[in-house]
């Protein structure tokens, strides 16, 4: 046995470090062991790489330091001699400017000293003496001076040249440095003014003017341009003279270490900022980047982070491969005990190895019952066993089928249900085949369904196949027939012609067909109906088919075909047998009209004889008087020419009195044309004041002006107004009303009903009104109030006034609570009138066959 640590035989007190950290390690789980055992490594090789990139990174730092430092020293020891040239330059010219005013150098001796002070420093180009007047009085320059630079004794310093410096140095009276200029090709300069002084005034200056190169070649010394890039910058950090170090590699300016070249400023006086002297350290060695020693240690780092993060991941992934395979199992038992569907697994001999808790309560054998049986099964029904031994046969051998099978599977009880089988291949994890696995389905329940839903649908058609009735249903902008029942492939065949002829010719709204260009900016279905179309209201026409000659009754209605298309149903019935019917019952009701005029006539026929009566005894007057004068000679030619012409017009009013009721009373075809309602009035009133007189009823009308033509058949409306002028005075006499109260009104008048323009006709009498009972019963056929009364008038009267789409009532008028009369009033519409083929055609078709 082993000895115990010393820490644990002390104490609990005086131990300082309890290994707690022992007890965390413990209660982490085995995967946050293994994570923190393989990021300890990392961590370790991460942080010595990082202290080997900061002793680098420090040891970069100080290098740079003392290289800046030594830049610093050698640019301003530079700047030193620099200064001290240019004070020594600036001493010269001060000695000559003093000679010059002591009168001891003229323009000769000027000349002299130049030459021999440019032979001597290189760095001075030009030597000038300018007068007060800025007058040259003496120049000299370097023989490597541009022609453009020398200045002529003589001439006057042109306007804006060293203007501001001249006219400084005269202000201060002390030596003054301009601005360096940059020139081409080294031709830079740097000029300064040294005042002369004339007895206390001031006498001009003497210019002096530096090569900015020669400056910086022959002032700073030679070491210093050899270690280094120097320049002379003016204020604006543009380069004079001298040269600069080329910019670095921008990808090597990433890396902390590669930091910009050293550099050091300074102005150079007495110039002042003007003038500034630049130095730039040339790269002479690879410094510690170029270390082999560190770029090893780098790679070594990063292999070594490489592998342990490579580990890692490896782990990692076994891990998770792991718990994906635990879940996946979980999952999958957990599906296999949750679904419906029966799992079987045979091996290559057809054994039964798995079979799941669905297949089991499937079948009622349990696992222990099933898994290791052998063919014949104990869920094979007794008389489907050869048929399911060869199915068995089939799918060992691969010949299964891949939509499945359906097979009778019997119950541990005894009882069968209906299942389909599928059945697929079982794969090992190195591609073998080991077995067949098959999935089982009761079907039981969908085959009933199925069986209940093709009898329904066997059902649903023979009623539609027996209807007689043709059923036809297509798709919009489709000339695909979707269905027709027995009747429509017997008139039509199987095509959608026929439907597309009875929607067209019966003008049923159909969705215009666009092309698939144009679906983006066309909607197809633009005029069709915003709510469902389940509830959308039929549209029936009648229409004539040639090709079958029949006349079809059309209805249409738009649905929602099973595949979600907006499809049209078409329904069209025989209706040739009424449309013959209605033909006779128009006969009928035009013979009866005809009967009603004659009886009116009939009924008019002595008051037709009184009117008739008063022209012929006229006639008979005038030929007998005419007679008698002539043979007694008493009489003139106008006398006779009056005569015969008041003869002549009795006889035009006996023939329009014949010729008016053979009009009335003729039977001829509806004829509709457009009807000036003024001429119908007045022909309507020539008939009725007949028999409105013989009553002693007075008659008085009112027609508004301007009114205009109806497309009506004006023997009609004229018929129905001469009945119920009639029907007026009858009433009046039969009311037994004095004299003063036998009067019959006849109004017509435009109106507006239902936003339509009609023309109103109403006939107003003082008569005793409609009782109740009557008003009830008024348009019924062969009722009437009167003993000799027929019951048709009335009848015929609303028939003709519907026929030309009007409307007629009839309603009692009240002087308080006695009853004054009655109007009977009907309206027909104006709208005919503006199209009247079309009102001649509407017409036709209805007439009076709507009675």
């Amino acid at each position: 046995m082993q000895d115990a640590p010393a820490s644990e035989l002390l104490p609990e007190s005086k131990n300082p470090n309890p290994a707690w950290w022992r007890h965390w390690w413990r209660r982490q789980t085995p995967t946050r062991q293994d994570r923190f055992a393989m990021l300890a490594p990392l961590a370790a090789v991460m942080l010595f790489l990082a202290a080997i990139i900061s002793a680098f990174w420090y040891l970069r730092l100080e290098e740079m330091d003392r290289e800046q430092e030594a830049v610093k020293r050698d640019v301003e020891y530079a700047q030193q001699r620099v200064r001290l040239r240019l004070l020594e330059r600036q001493e010269q010219l001060m000695r000559i400017a003093r000679d010059i005013s002591n009168k001891e150098v003229d323009a000769d001796e000027f000349v002299v000293r130049a030459e021999s002070m440019l032979a001597q420093y290189p760095e001075l180009q030009v030597l000038t003496w300018i007068d007060e007047r800025r007058r040259i009085k003496a120049s000299y320059s370097a023989p490597s001076m541009m022609g453009g630079l020398l200045r002529v004794p003589g001439e006057v310093l042109r306007p804006g040249e060293t203007e501001s410096m001249y006219g400084l140095a005269r202000d201060l009276q002390q030596p003054v440095y301009s601005q360096p200029v940059a020139g081409t090709e080294g031709t830079g300069l740097l000029q300064l003014h040294v005042p002369l002084a004339d007895q206390s005034r001031f006498g001009g200056v003497i210019l002096g003017e530096y090569s900015i190169d020669g400056l910086l070649r022959y002032a700073v010394p030679a070491e210093i341009s050899a270690k280094y890039a120097v320049a002379l910058l003016d204020g604006k950090n543009r380069m004079l003279a001298g040269n600069t170090v080329p910019p670095r590699n921008p990808a090597t300016q990433l890396l902390p270490w590669a930091a910009q070249p050293n550099e050091y400023e300074v102005p150079v006086s007495p110039v002042g900022n003007g003038l500034i002297l630049r130095a730039q350290a040339y790269r002479t060695s690879l410094g510690v980047i170029g270390s082999g020693l560190f770029w090893l240690v780098i790679a070594l780092a990063a292999m070594t982070a490489w592998m342990l993060i490579a580990n890692w991941r490896h782990t990692r992934r076994r891990v998770q491969a792991q718990q994906a395979l635990v879940a996946e199992t979980n999952f999958r038992r957990a599906m296999e005990n949750s679904m419906l569907t029966g799992m079987r697994a045979l091996d290559m001999h057809g054994r039964i190895t798995y079979v799941n808790a669905a297949f089991c309560q499937m079948t009622g054998w349990s696992e222990a019952e099933l898994v290791g049986r052998t063919p014949p099964f104990p869920y094979w029904p007794e008389q489907d066993r050869e048929m399911l031994a060869a199915r068995l046969d089939d799918e060992l051998h691969g010949r299964t089928i891949p939509g499945g099978f359906q097979v009778r599977v019997k119950r541990k009880d005894g009882s069968l249900f209906d299942a389909r089988l599928y059945v697929s291949p079982l794969v090992d994890a190195k591609g073998h085949q080991t077995g067949w696995m098959t999935s089982m389905t009761d079907i039981t329940e969908p085959n009933r369904i199925r069986e209940q839903l093709q009898a329904s649908h066997e059902r649903f058609t023979t009623v539609l196949e027996a209807l007689d009735a043709s059923v036809s249903v297509a798709p919009l902008g489709s000339e695909e027939l979707l269905f027709a029942n027995k009747l429509y492939r017997l008139w039509f065949g199987g095509q959608a012609g026929g439907h597309l002829q009875m929607v067209a010719q019966a003008g049923v709204a159909e969705a215009p067909r666009t092309t698939d260009e144009a679906m983006d900016e066309v909607d197809s279905f633009v005029g069709l109906p915003t709510g469902q179309l389940t509830t959308a209201i039929s549209e029936n026409a009648e229409i004539f088919v040639p090709e079958l000659g029949k006349w079809l009754e059309v209805r249409s209605r738009y649905l929602n075909w099973v595949d979600g298309r907006l499809a049209q149903m078409v329904i069209a019935t025989d209706i040739t047998a009424r449309r013959h019917a209605e033909e006779q019952s128009a006969a009928q009701a035009e013979r009866a009209q005809s009967a009603s005029r004659l009886i009116t006539m009939g009924e008019m026929a002595s008051s037709v004889a009184h009117e008739l009566n008063q022209p012929l005894t006229a006639i008979t007057n005038y030929c007998n008087g005419l007679v008698s004068r002539i043979k007694s000679r008493q009489i003139s030619d106008e006398d006779m020419l009056a005569a015969l012409d008041k003869t002549s017009r009795q006889a035009q009013r006996a023939g329009q009195i014949i010729q008016r009721i053979r009009s009335f009373v003729k039977r001829s075809e509806p004829n509709r044309t457009l009807s000036d309602i003024n001429v119908m009035v007045a022909e309507a009133l020539e008939l009725a004041e007949i028999e409105l007189r013989r009553r002693n009823v007075r008659l008085s009308h009112y027609v508004a002006a301007r009114l205009p033509k109806l497309m009506v058949d004006p023997i009609l409306i004229e018929q129905v107004l001469v009945n119920l002028l009639r029907n007026a005075a009858e009433a009046i006499e039969h009311a037994r009303r004095p004299a003063g109260r036998r009067s019959v009104e006849l109004r017509v008048i435009p109106r507006q009903i239902d936003v339509q323009a009609v023309v109103e006709f109403s006939v107003l009498d003082s008569g005793q009104g409609l009782a109740p009972e009557v008003m009830e019963r008024l348009y019924e056929a062969f009722f009437s109030t009167k003993v000799e009364g027929m019951g048709i008038g009335l009848n015929l009267c609303r028939t003709i006034v519907e026929s030309h789409h009007g409307r007629m009532q009839a309603e009692n008028i009240y002087n308080g609570a006695e009853v004054a009369g009655c109007r009977f009033s009907f309206w027909i519409p104006v709208s005919g009138a503006t199209n009247p083929i079309v009102a001649k055609d509407v017409g036709k078709d209805t007439g009076v066959t709507t009675a």
